[in-house]
């Protein structure tokens, strides 16, 4: 079965007139170790799709199956707690902490469960050599370059392994040098682990380097 199972996914928002329809009837299925970059223009509804699967927001109707689990049947606290253990989110700008260092950022999703361990510590600065910041481990956000910082926050993404990965844009606010670079850190980690990765994307060079591509369109979800 596979990992990740969306079923007639539908989103809507009330208006004055008559509900504005994001999504209608998104049907997806991806299993570990795949990818698939989600296109179409800007409002058709990629962010949309992202934060339901992320669990950040709740679908009109439909079902979302996570590794057999249905976050939306959860409590808030579960929710929350499943959501940081499975789910990993890059989106277009970093969000990285501005007072703390690069490893210190990275580790700061362990810290829900507590204090960071030396073993985390290990994991996260082995992450940063991975996505080229080695040497930047003690550095704080501003003194990264743009596309550095994004590298930092794929590390960051990543240092729970989750079972799922989305990245919003992840290139979108880079040039076209940086952008190459992250894209090239995402997949090349992407095709180590047994996680899957869907990025929502206006780059066709880096939607062709996915798995797969699906567009949405009028809220559906096309091969």
């Amino acid at each position: 079965m596979p990992d990740l199972v969306v079923h007639h996914l539908s989103k809507s928002y009330p208006t004055p007139a008559e509900p504005l329809v994001v999504l209608d009837g998104v049907e997806l299925e991806l299993s570990r170790g795949e990818s698939l970059a989600v296109v179409g223009p800007s409002g058709s509804g990629k962010s949309t799709l992202l934060a339901i699967l992320g669990a950040l927001d709740e679908p009109t109707s439909g079902s979302v199956q996570i590794g057999g689990v249905d976050p939306f049947s959860l409590s808030e606290r579960q929710q929350a707690r499943f959501r940081a253990k499975s789910i990993g989110f890059v989106f277009q700008d970093h969000y990285l902490l501005p007072q703390c260092t690069v490893l210190e950022n990275v580790l700061a999703p362990l810290l829900s469960d507590g204090k960071a361990t030396s073993e985390d510590a290990d994991r996260a600065a082995e992450l940063l050599r991975r996505v080229g910041l080695g040497e930047r481990l003690t550095h704080r956000p501003a003194q990264l370059s743009g596309g550095e910082r994004q590298r930092a926050a794929i590390a960051r993404a990543l240092v729970r392994d989750p079972l799922l990965l989305l990245a919003d844009e992840p290139t979108g606010a880079l040039d076209g040098r940086n952008a190459d670079a992250v894209a090239d850190v995402l997949l090349s980690i992407q095709s180590e682990r047994e996680g899957m990765l869907i990025a929502a994307t206006h780059s066709p060079e880096f939607a062709a380097r996915m798995g797969r591509t699906a567009r949405l369109c009028e809220g559906q979800l096309l091969s």
